[in-house]
């Protein structure tokens, strides 16, 4: 039984349909500077929920709104989750930490993306990369590596579920959400390409 199951009578696994916002859920989050630019990071009382890119002052205002919308209120000042996903994205990015512990709320996520997502995050480790077809082929549908594709541009949870591994097949780093400069630094991070020179 996962973390997420313990928590509440009502599981969030991959083939979960997204929960109805109408349920109040509390949540928290926090903004994280990093070698990549700020991150917002929030928050349930089952696990980090959402990583979000160049969270500038602009996009943690969109971000923050459609939360505040999906969990039913405003944040919390602090949950333990989104502590230790702060550590342990600062220990990442310090080239300390190579695997995340934090655990994960799939609540923004379901049905085929889901299942991509968690196969992503326990199939594919820290140094490693996986083409969008061998990704498609992990979770049991071979024709699908383009809706594979679309699954790394929804993911709600990047850097922790690891969208930057996933690579094109023709020895390309493929398209990433967070823009391809901050995928060249994470997977440089990793020493799966080398470091910039400046």
């Amino acid at each position: 039984m996962t973390h997420a199951e313990q928590d509440s009578p009502s599981a969030t696994g991959p083939d979960a349909a997204p929960e109805s916002a109408a349920a109040r859920r509390d949540w928290a989050w926090t903004r994280l500077e990093t070698p990549i630019g700020p991150l917002l990071l929030a928050a349930t009382r089952r696990g980090l929920v959402q990583v979000a890119f160049h969270a500038d002052e602009r996009t943690a205002r969109r971000a923050l709104t459609r939360l505040e919308q999906f969990f039913g209120g405003p944040p919390l000042s602090g949950l333990p989750h989104l502590a230790t996903a702060a550590t342990e994205l600062s220990a990442y990015f310090a080239g300390r930490l190579r695997t995340f512990t934090v655990p994960l709320d799939w609540s923004l996520s379901s049905g085929f993306s889901a299942r991509v997502l968690q196969v992503l995050a326990t199939d594919v480790p820290y140094g490693g990369v996986v083409g969008y077809q061998d990704l498609a082929d992990r979770v049991g549908e071979p024709g699908a590596a383009r809706a594979v594709g679309a699954a790394m541009g929804s993911n709600p949870l990047p850097v922790v579920v690891p969208c930057h591994r996933v690579v094109a097949s023709d020895g390309g780093i493929g398209g990433f959400g967070g823009g391809l400069e901050t995928k060249r630094l994470l997977l440089a991070l990793e020493g799966v390409l080398p470091a910039p020179l400046f």
